[in-house]
């Protein structure tokens, strides 16, 4: 089988929950939580994931759909320097792409959003006990107040794109 293989980065939220939404999808191969810096204003460093994804099974449009839902895309906070609404691009296609999609998506969204499409610089992990932070953790305290609810939704909206052995636990209590 010959796949095709991709990869964006995106940021807006905690990483511990936009990790945990985007390693349930089917079609993603690979989710790298950590802190991603950009260019010139934006290159400091902010919460993000990288998503490396087959294009066969999963597309641009999808997940970039999914992540302006799970995330506070249209507000403009104090935090943003922490948590910036942006996706990262690896090429200037996917840069053009990106600002499509989400440009068409501003109908969805009762204000206007704030999420940027920005060229990827630079990641750095997270620290290995904090990785992965669902998965190893699905019973703490802020993983059913913050990443459950978002899950749920993800489930319902994009029931046929989420891999449900790795939601099953929430499967079984909400639906």
């Amino acid at each position: 089988m010959n796949s095709k293989l991709d990869k964006i980065a995106l940021g807006g939220g905690c990483h511990w929950c936009t990790e945990a939404i985007f390693q349930s999808l089917i079609g993603v191969v690979e989710v790298e939580q950590g802190y991603v810096a950009s260019v010139d204003e934006n290159s400091n460093f902010s919460e993000a994931i990288i998503v490396h994804f087959n294009m066969d099974e999963m597309s641009l449009k999808t997940l970039i759909e999914m992540y302006l839902h799970t995330h506070k895309s249209t507000s403009n906070y104090s935090m943003r320097s922490k948590y910036r609404s942006a996706v990262y691009t690896f090429s200037e296609e996917q840069k053009k792409e990106s600002e499509y999609i989400i440009e068409n998506f501003q109908k969805d969204f009762e204000y206007r959003l704030i999420t940027k499409v920005y060229p990827f610089q630079s990641f750095e992990a997270s620290r290995e006990a904090i990785q992965n932070y669902y998965q190893k953790n699905p019973e703490k305290p802020f993983c059913k107040t913050f990443i459950d609810p978002k899950l749920k939704y993800v489930m319902q909206k994009f029931s046929c794109q989420i891999n449900q052995s790795k939601v099953a636990h929430i499967a079984t209590t909400t639906v």
